[in-house]
């Protein structure tokens, strides 16, 4: 699996785990296709893996990837934002095409 987590977004996930969990905790990030915006996350702290979901290591933080999230996090960059408009994770992914908005005459 070929994807970066910023120092910000890992400090968020090193947080969530830590106030939500335990000792063996993961971070469980569930990604799915999200149309113009990019992806979509649904984040939990779980004690342990649900069937399917692979574990993955990054920098001591314990990630648990179902795998549809292992298939859209390839390329991706996970990162954090804090912005009066935005507060969460957000995925960079350079295959993502933009997309427009068109106005009829």
């Amino acid at each position: 699996m070929n994807f970066t987590i910023t120092r910000a977004a890992e400090r968020f996930m090193r947080l969530m785990v830590h106030a939500d969990g335990g000792a063996t905790s993961g971070f469980r990030l569930a990604v799915s296709p999200g149309g113009c915006a990019g992806l979509s996350a649904d984040i939990s702290v779980r004690n342990e893996p649900e069937p399917g979901d692979a574990v993955v290591e990054r920098n001591g933080i314990k990630l648990f990837l179902p795998a549809e999230s292992r298939l859209l996090l390839d390329g991706v960059t996970i990162d954090f934002k804090d912005t009066p408009t935005q507060t969460g994770l957000v995925f960079n992914d350079p295959k993502q095409t933009t997309c427009s908005s068109h106005t009829a005459h």
